[in-house]
Order: structure tokens, then sequence, then C-alpha cells
């Protein structure tokens, strides 16, 4: 079932629902993407339209960031929890290490997919990583090339919002990979150059508080969280005006 989020549609998925659902698109001879939204692209997407609509086609558009959770129970269609997406890229790592498939990393700083991949491949040891390249490229027919004749079953695709999901809804189909999800920074934490909150942290939905102890440049960032729950607080009133 879908929520409607100021515009973008999300599945209302657990952790382990959006895992099963992701496990059986990389058992399909077919291409799927997944988005990972979070409050920024909720903000970007209303200005817009092609990123929105991209967005509403992936097939699972996963709620990434606690402030997703908190619009939509101020909107008054809650979302069961919130799925991030390193979570649901783990979950398919593993699903990827029982069928020994096949891993291509796209994305971040030079060198660093290469450091994620080995430190993947130390937890996964039955992944084939058939291919890396860095976030910092200007022909996109080029790289398509080289992940295509890489034949990866799945694809992370770290560019960062618009660009990643945009690049895997014009190009995903031509990769070959049966499942491409778009991750942001993921490479590195998977590199180990960020690191994620404990996990008592997580639990009270305060990683975003973490990072920003940790990156206080991300400051600017951090405060579009508020600004998409005042969006939908305002959305909500107007709806109950609209009823009465």
């Amino acid at each position: 079932m879908k929520k409607d989020i100021l515009g973008v549609r999300f599945d209302d998925v657990s952790r382990q629902e959006a895992a099963q659902l992701g496990a059986a698109m990389l058992e399909q001879d077919q291409f799927h993407y997944v988005v990972t939204p979070n409050p920024e692209f909720i903000l970007a997407a209303e200005k817009d339209a092609d990123f929105r609509q991209v967005l509403n086609s992936a097939d699972l558009v996963i709620p990434d960031g606690i402030g997703v959770v908190y619009s939509a129970k101020i909107l008054g269609t809650p979302l069961k929890e919130r799925v991030p997406g390193i979570e649901f890229a783990a979950d398919m790592l593993a699903k990827l290490d029982q069928m020994g498939g096949r891993l291509y990393l796209l994305g971040a700083k030079p060198g660093v997919a290469q450091e994620a991949g080995r430190r993947i491949l130390e937890q996964h040891p039955n992944i084939v990583l058939c291919g890396t390249h860095d976030g910092y490229f200007k022909d996109e027919e080029a790289v398509l090339l080289e992940v295509a004749a890489a034949r990866p079953d799945l694809l992370f695709v770290c560019l960062g919002a618009p660009k990643q999901e945009k690049w895997m809804a014009r190009w995903g189909r031509h990769t070959g990979a049966r499942l491409a999800i778009g991750l942001g920074g993921a490479l590195d934490v998977f590199a180990g150059n960020v690191e994620r909150a404990p996990e008592s942290w997580r639990k009270l939905g305060l990683e975003w508080a973490y990072r920003l102890k940790k990156e206080p440049q991300r400051a600017g960032r951090m405060a579009k969280l508020p600004l998409v729950l005042v969006k939908s607080a305002g959305a909500r009133l107007r709806g109950r005006r609209d009823q009465s």
C-alpha cells in the first residue's frame, strides 16, 4: 500500500517486508530500481517534477529518514517504520551472497568503491565484485557501457540525489542488472570512512542528530527535516478545512 507524503508515494513496508520484496526482485530476470527518500528528497521533488516522477515510478520506495515517518504520522497516514537504505542494502547483500551473485558499485570519491567492495567481500565471500567506478564522471553512456559489460545482478548507485535516481531511471534497464538501489553516501559507510550512529541512537530516531554531531557542516541539510514537518502539518490542516 502506498502512502503519499507531500507528493512522494512511499511503500508502507517494514524492513523485513522490504527485504522480501527486494529478494524477489533479485530472483527475477528483469530490471528493478529502488529509491530511499528522506526529507531532502521530498522538498526537492516538490520543485522538480521529473525527480518526483522518477521517485514515484520506482519499484520500491522506502522511507529512509525519520522525518518521513514523522510527516506520515502528522498527515494521518502512518508508515510502519523507517527503513534505512543502508540496512536494506545490507539485506540485499546477504541475499546476493546466498545466490553467489554479481555486484557493481558506482559512486563516491576515487578509491572508496574499491575499499567498500573489499570490505563487503570479507563479510560475503560468495559475492562476485564485478566492477567499481567512482562518481566523478561526465560521460554517462561510457559508464553505462562499463557497467553493462560487467553483467551485475545488483547495482549500488551512490551519486547523490537526484542524480542517482535519474541515472537509474534513464540507464538502469540497459545495465543488465536485476536490481539497482540509490544509496547516496552508503559506500563511505561500507568503506569505513563514515560511522553510523550507535544502535541506541537509531532506535530513538536520532541518527540524524548523531550525524550532525559528527559532521556539523551538515546543519544546513538537517534544517530541512523540520521544514518537511511544518509542510506536512500545513497540508493536514488544509485537508481538514477542505472537508469541513
